[in-house]
């Protein structure tokens, strides 16, 4: 028996879910986790609705899902300080009119390497690289990239 697609899907062109299809597991927990995180931040719905809506319509396995929820609620738990960071690491764009995409992205890869401690910086900046690519403007990939360097940069000098 054929396995349907959630009906969202049904009239997708093919070489969208095969592109789909091809992203890594974790990358793809990424995108539901920054797609969730926009829309908690751009419309204010409630977290737990917007995982699960977003847990129906994008097909993870367990150990995928459980990445996602944990960045979702690790990034609003600590958003506070994530955004200071932020801040202090990109002072000519306060974080309020940051782009809604671009400040998802650089809140997710802070707490995967900053807080978390769950990443390496290097795999957490490329990821973050890898998004700003998929959703962001042209200059997301540039902008994330020297943010999360400067970072990094000085977390790895003070170790």
């Amino acid at each position: 028996m054929a396995r349907r697609r959630p009906p969202d899907r049904a009239n997708e062109p093919e070489g969208t879910r095969q592109a789909r299809e091809g992203i890594p597991l974790m990358r793809r927990a990424r995108m539901v986790a920054l797609q969730a995180l926009y829309e908690i931040d751009a419309a204010g719905h409630p977290p737990g609705e917007v995982l699960s809506a977003r847990f129906q319509m994008e097909s993870l396995s367990t150990e995928a899902r459980a990445f996602a929820q944990e960045l979702v609620t690790g990034v609003l738990a600590h958003q506070t300080e994530i955004d200071r960071l932020i801040q202090r690491y990109a002072p000519a764009w306060p974080v309020a009119q940051m782009a809604l995409i671009d400040r998802n992205i650089l809140r997710i890869a802070i707490y995967e390497f900053v807080i978390a401690r769950r990443t390496s910086p290097a795999v957490a900046i490329n990821e973050a690289v890898e998004l700003g690519k998929l959703f962001g403007s042209d200059s997301t990939p540039r902008f994330v990239n020297g943010v999360l360097g400067s970072i990094a940069e000085e977390i790895a000098g003070e170790t």
